[in-house]
């Protein structure tokens, strides 16, 4: 207990020295560009392979598994839908990119940490967590609402595919579905939790990296709990952003 409170406090003492005004607006420009390639752009091909796949499979199991006389042959895409909006593209989605991005800045950070890079920029006077974490952050919380909307757009075209290609409906019964009762707000809260989720995946991930202690078995390992730390807080913020957004 006493550890875990130790971890949580040096996290919040971290994210102190993140949060302030950074020394060169133009050099953390230039960072934060870097980071959208690197954390965004770069993420985009597996969350549209992955979210097609998905939209896809929703689609199948769903038309399988209802599939009834007293059901509306529309029910599959309206239940599709609500799946993609409230729960993949937003929750699901970002659980994956713990793995993918919050395991690439634990180990990028951990490496620099092992190798002195970090303790180089302290002693040049610079505050290296606002230099080199806080790029990080915002890149992440820029990019995963596009990343939500790609994912959402991928998962409905898998959809139709299966219409399509498989024969598995008919694609007018399912645009109906999909078009039945729309929320507009669905959309508004999977990007406000999506938001929340960047900025843990972000943070938690820098702050097991940055504070990395060891060799490089130690950078290895902070990369695994950075993943399973980033996911347990995920499923947890996800609980919560629901019952308040959704209420």
């Amino acid at each position: 207990m006493i550890k875990a409170l130790r971890t949580v406090g040096r996290y919040f003492m971290l994210m102190g020295r993140t949060f302030s005004r950074p020394e060169r607006m133009r050099m953390f420009f230039r960072q934060y560009l870097n980071e959208l390639e690197q954390l965004g752009v770069n993420s985009i091909g597996i969350v549209l392979l992955i979210s097609f796949f998905i939209g896809a499979v929703i689609t199948i199991q769903i038309k399988l598994n209802i599939e009834s006389p007293w059901m509306p042959r529309w029910t599959v895409g309206y239940v599709t839908r609500e799946i993609m909006l409230l729960e993949f593209s937003s929750s699901i989605m970002c659980l994956i990119l713990a793995g993918k991005v919050g395991s690439n800045i634990a180990s990028e950070l951990g490496t620099m940490r092992v190798t002195q890079q970090i303790d180089a920029l302290e002693i040049m006077g610079i505050n290296s967590a606002n230099y080199l974490i806080l790029p990080k952050i915002t890149a992440m919380v820029t990019v995963i609402p596009i990343l939500v909307t790609f994912s959402i757009f991928a998962g409905i075209i898998g959809a139709f595919c299966t219409c399509w290609f498989a024969g598995v409906m008919n694609a007018v019964d399912l645009e109906y579905g999909l078009q039945y009762m729309f929320v507009e707000w669905f959309i508004w809260a999977g990007i406000i939790k999506s938001l929340f989720f960047a900025f843990i995946i972000a943070s938690v991930s820098a702050f097991f990296g940055y504070t990395v202690d060891g060799g490089s078995i130690a950078v290895g390992k902070a990369s695994t709990d950075s993943v399973v730390s980033s996911s347990v807080l995920i499923l947890f913020a996800d609980l919560v952003l629901t019952k308040l957004l959704m209420g």
